[in-house]
């Protein structure tokens, strides 16, 4: 595939711009002592398969055929994973306050505890994530969710459904990473972003099913259940076949995919080369620990997705509430948030095809920033009577949402070495999660029903995440001037089989690495 076709301007990413290595800066030296120690598992299959790569194999078919095979299971698991938290905020118009005997802020602390069991959990999730199979992991994570969520039906009181939520948000905290690592074996740089968000639209799917269920189950009647209680029970059990169906049928890396031939399998690997990520290793590397946590890039993305992610707390807890405060019956409230999951799904592709053909990951993320910020205002400065403005403002900052899926594939884009990556994906994340602490916590119940503070708190998140972002591009700008003075063949692609392409350097170490913006 042409490099000039997608309009990557800065990382030249599938032909002339990723470079044989030449010279290894003096951290690295651990994994130098000869050719081939350090390198990643695809080199060993390529070593081991020479001669496959004589033999034509179509790359436009071949992405076709792994996207059928990966992405829907991966977007399947995003959308229970959103549906499984998303279910309190529509179980908060079905009776669970007054089932549970909720007072005061217990609900806004059940909300937030989901995302500080999440948060707690991705630290240990770097290590498993380096030395387990990431198709296999995710799997057994799916599947312990699920059961977090049906036996969230069990709750009888405040603390009981708080331990469930934990749990949950224990065994969600690996959906991000698993599926950033996942998607970025088989990718390029400039084909990862549309294949991101064709998986992350399962948030945008979750908000439109969450609504239809929740109207579905409140029509309950006469069942020795509360209508939420089944909800929580259908819905945990779904996610746990989704997660057996990733366990057993999702492969941990493209050398183990079975419905891919061998001369595929290294056509593929020829093609990643580019990126310079590699795909595999299972060696643990403390030093690149701390290459990012000296990395300026791993701070300024850290900030980006905490302030992004304020305003997806508000989203994903409380705008059932928000429509319910204008006059609306549950029922209808819950219909009512189904517009959110549309403008999610519109913009969450917007973004992932804008990224593909036209890059400017930064543009694109601000260009989803303004109308949420408008949202914002809308929700917050309009009088109360004036349901339609507010309601669109509700829907607008379900834009905010998009960038999420450009900083992941940003953050697996930028982060080479095996190690370093995993902690990258976990720590922005984590960074999701510890906005979606803030978020619901902006909801006090001293500001009821209008809530004022937390809908100013969306504009102020969103405008301060439009100012990182920027200085994230300045910083690119910078890096990959500073590394153009080192000469650049113009085959990457062609010394696929060098040990070196494959080295466990990170972006740092590798100076013929470039980042992408």
């Amino acid at each position: 595939m042409p490099a000039s076709s997608n309009g990557e301007t800065s990382g030249h990413e599938e032909k002339g711009g990723d470079y044989p290595i030449t010279t290894r800066e003096p951290e690295a030296l651990d994994d130098a002592a000869s050719p081939t120690k350090g390198v990643d598992a695809a080199w060993e299959f390529l070593d081991a398969n020479r001669g496959q790569e004589h033999e034509q194999v179509d790359l436009a078919r071949l992405r076709t055929k792994i996207d059928w095979h990966i992405v829907p299971l991966m977007f399947c698991c995003y959308t229970m994973q959103f549906l499984d938290k998303v279910i309190l905020n529509y179980a908060a118009v079905m009776g669970i306050h007054e089932d549970l005997n909720l007072q005061g802020n217990d609900f806004s602390n059940i909300a937030t505890f989901l995302f500080v069991g999440l948060l707690c959990f991705e630290i240990p999730n770097i290590y498993f994530l380096q030395v387990l199979p990431a198709a296999k992991w995710l799997g057994f994570n799916v599947v312990s969710w699920g059961v977090a969520t049906a036996c969230g039906a069990a709750a009888y009181n405040y603390q009981t459904l708080l331990v469930s939520r934990v749990f949950l948000g224990i065994f969600e905290a690996t959906i991000g990473p698993s599926l950033m690592l996942i998607s970025s074996q088989y990718y390029t740089k400039s084909e990862q972003a549309p294949r991101f968000s064709f998986w992350y639209l399962g948030l945008g799917l979750g908000q439109i099913i969450g609504g239809l269920v929740s109207f579905a189950f409140q029509h309950i009647e006469g069942a020795g259940l509360a209508g939420w209680r089944i909800m929580f029970i259908t819905l945990g059990v779904v996610t746990v076949i989704i997660g057996l169906a990733t366990f057993f049928f999702l492969p941990d890396t493209p050398m183990k995919a079975r419905w891919m031939t061998d001369s595929e399998k290294v056509a593929l690997l020829k093609h990643v080369s580019v990126n310079r990520t590699g795909i595999d290793s299972r060696k643990f590397r403390p030093r690149q620990i701390l290459d990012a946590l000296t990395d300026p890039q791993m701070y300024l993305m850290t900030l980006s997705v905490v302030l992004l992610s304020v305003s997806s707390g508000v989203v994903t807890t409380y705008s059932s509430t928000l429509i319910r405060n204008l006059g609306y019956d549950p029922k209808r409230a819950a219909l009512m948030n189904m517009p959110s999951g549309a403008v999610s799904i519109f913009f969450t592709l917007l973004v992932g095809f804008g990224v593909r053909f036209r890059s400017h990951r930064w543009a694109w993320i601000i260009a989803c920033i303004c109308p949420a910020i408008l949202g914002g205002a809308l929700m917050s400065f309009l009088p109360v009577t004036n349901r339609s403005g507010i309601l669109a403002g509700i829907y607008l900052v379900n834009a905010v949402v998009a960038p999420l899926t450009v900083f992941y594939a940003w953050t697996a884009a930028n982060f080479a070495g095996a190690t370093k990556r995993a902690f990258a994906v976990a720590i922005v994340s984590g960074s999701f999660s510890l906005g979606n602490i803030i978020g619901p916590q902006t909801f006090q119940a001293r500001d009821a029903p209008e809530y004022r503070p937390a809908k100013v708190a969306v504009m102020g998140t969103q405008a301060g995440c439009a100012f990182t972002t920027f200085l994230l591009l300045l910083y690119y700008v910078w890096m990959n001037k500073k590394r153009d003075s080192v000469p650049r063949d113009t085959e990457a692609e062609e010394s696929y089989m060098s040990p070196e392409i494959w080295a466990q350097l990170t972006d740092r170490e590798n100076k013929k690495f470039r980042y992408t913006y």
